[in-house]
């Protein structure tokens, strides 16, 4: 898997994915504290009220951001949101009222509806090869784990020594060395499409996607991802602090528990990938998620929230890690920065339901039916993942027979059940949109 590090460019941008996303931990972590000194109990609530600024800004701003964003250079258009999103994090030490909270949520995840699109659709181009992307996705799920497990480890540690107020330091840092990090590097330049209007430009996206079946499965994944993950998120602080009545440490191990899980699936998938289809993985992955929420419903210690936590974490990283691929297959490279912002704006649209679902629906009528209810929503995007996307739809697993003779019958059905194959995804390409 380390062996792609060797190309310099991803090497740098991965690098400054990483630098970023701990910055970023940092400030999830800082950012629960925050909530909680300013809201007591009621921190929940203000969080997954955040969590909602934070999704509308991805929902509305991404597809229109990429609309423009492929008329501009790719390497000044990153170093300028990281920078935007350094001076917001600079900022929110300073916080005393919680509409200011809304206030640069919304600020900062707008430059990071712009960002992470469009470092997303880089990549592609960057490594073309499809077992390098592969391994490139997995470093990428290992990246965000980071933020999951190494951020909360060293917040846990800092705080012994600091208050959570300057935590958001490291936030600061870790976006200006990013920004150094691609400015360090050349980018592959955009490939122009066809000159379209801003309203073809803004949802042509949108439109290959939801057209793609493939696609509207990963939606339904999404959704289960987004239930499962919004418990973990918006609630770890009010089941270990209120629940259970203990401090700041242990909700840091608790997300750190989370980011392990994760992190032990994303270092399995890539030869997982090369044997078992996307679907099956990702099918397989969704159920943990909807398995370990109801689960949740019966945690009695802090003891048992640990290894559930862990759990979760493996399935969250399972049911996510190849969407990359299914979003390459399924588009051509003018178009894959569109579909990419798509998948960015509608996968966060879920997160936009249930992050204040998690958070007020807890805070009304309590965790264990919280729990519940999302775990019926998981069970739900599984339902329709089965049935929105074919379980002809498929990869080949690349295999060859040099023994054999070309009119062998074994090698005829293979290359009928390829052609087969193919005529499925190229009517589904065709079906979503015309080749140019």
């Amino acid at each position: 898997m380390l062996a792609i590090l060797k190309n310099r460019i991803y090497r740098h941008l991965f690098a400054a994915q990483v630098i970023a996303l701990i910055g970023t931990g940092l400030m999830t972590v800082a950012l629960g504290l925050l909530a909680y000194e300013l809201a007591g109990a009621d921190a929940g609530a203000v969080l997954g009220t955040a969590l909602a600024i934070k999704m509308l800004a991805y929902v509305g701003i991404a597809p229109v951001a990429q609309a423009f964003a492929d008329r501009l250079p790719r390497r000044s258009l990153l170093v300028a949101l990281d920078l935007v999103r350094a001076a917001v994090a600079l900022s929110l030490p300073f916080v005393t009222e919680i509409w200011q909270i809304y206030l640069l949520i919304f600020v900062l995840q707008a430059a990071s509806a712009g960002f992470t699109p469009t470092f997303q659709a880089t990549i592609p181009d960057i490594l073309p090869d499809e077992e390098e992307y592969t391994k490139a996705l997995s470093l990428s799920r290992l990246a965000y784990d980071l933020e999951n497990l190494i951020s909360p480890m060293l917040a846990a540690a800092l705080l012994t020594v600091i208050s959570f107020h300057s935590l958001f330091a490291g936030t600061v840092v870790g976006f200006l060395i990013s920004a150094a990090l691609v400015v360090s590097v050349t980018l592959p330049t955009t490939t122009p499409g066809p000159q379209r209007g801003i309203w073809d430009r803004t949802t042509r996206g949108i439109r290959i996607y939801l057209a793609t079946p493939r696609l509207r499965g990963l939606l339904a994944i999404s959704l289960a991802v987004s239930a499962a993950g919004a418990m973990v998120i918006v609630n770890t602080v009010v089941i270990v602090k209120a629940r259970f009545g203990l401090g700041d440490t242990e909700v840091a191990w608790a997300l750190t528990a989370f980011g392990g899980g994760s992190m032990i699936a994303a270092l399995t998938l890539p030869g997982l990938l090369n044997k078992v289809s996307d679907r099956l993985v990702m099918v397989t992955g969704a159920t943990v998620l909807v398995l370990g929420t109801a689960i949740g419903a019966l945690i009695p210690t802090y003891a048992i929230l640990l290894p559930l936590w862990l759990v979760i974490g493996f399935g969250y990283s399972v049911a996510q890690t190849p969407s990359g691929r299914l979003l390459r297959r399924s588009s051509h490279a003018e178009d894959r920065p569109a579909v990419f912002a798509a998948q960015f704006a509608l996968s966060h649209a879920c997160w936009l339901i249930c992050y204040p679902l998690a958070g007020r629906f807890g805070a009304s009528f309590g965790l264990q039916s919280t729990f519940i209810t999302m775990s019926l929503i998981g069970l739900a995007g599984v339902a329709l993942a089965l049935r929105l996307w074919p379980a002809s739809d498929s990869t080949d697993i690349a295999h060859e027979h040099p023994d054999l003779p070309p009119d062998h019958p074994h090698l005829l059905e293979y290359a009928a059940q390829r052609e087969h194959r193919h005529l499925l995804i190229m009517d589904d390409l065709h079906r979503s949109w015309p080749r140019e």
